[in-house]
């Protein structure tokens, strides 16, 4: 492929942007460099047609996934890559409109880049793509599941959705279509497609896709190293609100958790409701921090808890890459079956536990089974 072709990155979390610039940075030591391009021309200008990677950013409707994605996208212009700013939800944004206006620079594309091959819009707005080549980086733990899925050959669907009524059946069928192309546009064609899978997970790539591994170098090299505090620090996680794990038995693991390991901060994750961060803090005492940036960029500016303590979840496979060599040790606790609700999906449990078994460089806390709260 000519280096210089049109790199299109297509991005909806803070998490995606970052691992983004990790995969710029790391395509510049391992190969050609990918050409800076200037920041978006001013009115009555034309931005130059060169080579480089151009960063798409579809932000979500929440305030703080949006105030993150605006902090990111400031640091991936100051590293020299253009970065557009599309709305396609909410009031100020339709889907339509945006698939519009997307549609040519996709279609020209000769590499696109993706985060998150689940959504339904960037699904969408892979049907007229052809690129010669296909990048995925991480969205999370969610990875695991798209490679697992891939690998079996059926249709993209989040490891916690649940089956739905008649009505969201309808529409999964209605969508099938849409989501057979998506799944063919990421499987690898020798001589026509060649797909690269970039990773802080402990995955296999499917046949005839390429591995490269998110070691977080980029974040390394431009932040920190971190100066320690002497409590521990705790990392919110968004099961509560995707409907997996029960919100009193939340509340009573957090607790738990402060009590037996000297907690002092709780830092929230994006999704997480100011309700229940509320009471979190009015049960436990904790201090609640919610992150203006990724956690992996928070953790390695500093201050950061000599010990971090999680749920299973994407920061734990990404925590000991970030803070290699800085001295804080990443711990997990397990997610206890009974803290599951009735309608969590039937995935949730092998699922939660294969994250926590696999991450490398971690220590694994005792499960204790929290009491049941009223």
């Amino acid at each position: 492929m000519n280096p210089s072709a049109l790199t299109l990155a297509l991005v909806e979390s803070p998490v995606q942007l970052l691992n983004v610039l990790e995969w710029a940075h790391a395509r510049r030591g391992a190969g050609p460099r990918l050409s800076a391009v200037p920041r978006q021309p001013g009115p009555g200008r034309t931005a130059p047609d060169a080579g480089g990677l151009h960063i798409v950013v579809l932000p979500p409707t929440d305030p703080m996934s949006r105030g993150q994605l605006r902090r990111v996208a400031g640091i991936a212009r100051d590293e020299g890559h253009t970065v557009r700013w599309q709305e396609a939800r909410g009031g100020s944004g339709s889907p339509l409109g945006a698939l519009a206006a997307l549609a040519p620079a996709v279609r020209r594309a000769e590499r696109i880049v993706i985060g998150d091959p689940f959504s339904r819009f960037l699904q969408l707005l892979l049907v007229p793509a052809r690129p010669a080549e296909l990048v995925v980086v991480d969205d999370g733990t969610a990875t695991l599941e798209f490679v697992a899925q891939l690998g079996r050959g059926e249709r993209l669907r989040r490891w916690h959705r649940t089956g739905g009524g008649l009505v969201s059946r309808a529409r999964e069928l209605a969508y099938a279509p849409v989501s057979g192309t998506a799944r063919r546009r990421l499987t690898p064609r020798e001589g026509r497609r060649t797909v690269e899978l970039f990773t802080s997970m402990p995955l296999t790539a499917p046949p005839g896709a390429r591995l490269r591994v998110n070691d977080f170098a980029w974040t390394r090299a431009r932040f920190g190293p971190p100066r320690l505090t002497r409590g521990t620090d705790l990392v919110g996680t968004s099961l509560v609100e995707t409907g997996v794990v029960d919100p009193f038995r939340y509340l009573d693991a957090v607790r738990a958790l402060a009590r037996e390991h000297g907690v002092t901060r709780y830092f929230a994750h994006r999704r997480e409701s100011p309700e229940k961060l509320r009471a979190l803090s009015e049960a436990t005492g904790l201090e609640i921090v919610r992150p203006d940036l990724p956690l992996e960029l928070i953790a390695r500016k500093g201050p950061i808890g000599r010990t971090v303590v999680s749920f299973p979840s994407t920061v734990v496979h990404t925590l000991p890459y970030a803070l290699t060599g800085t001295g804080v040790t990443v711990a997990v606790c397990a997610i206890d079956p009974a803290w599951l609700t009735a309608t969590a999906s039937p995935r949730a449990r092998g699922f939660l536990a294969g994250v926590g078994d696999t991450a490398r460089d971690v220590r694994r806390l005792p499960l204790r089974t929290a009491p049941a709260a009223g």
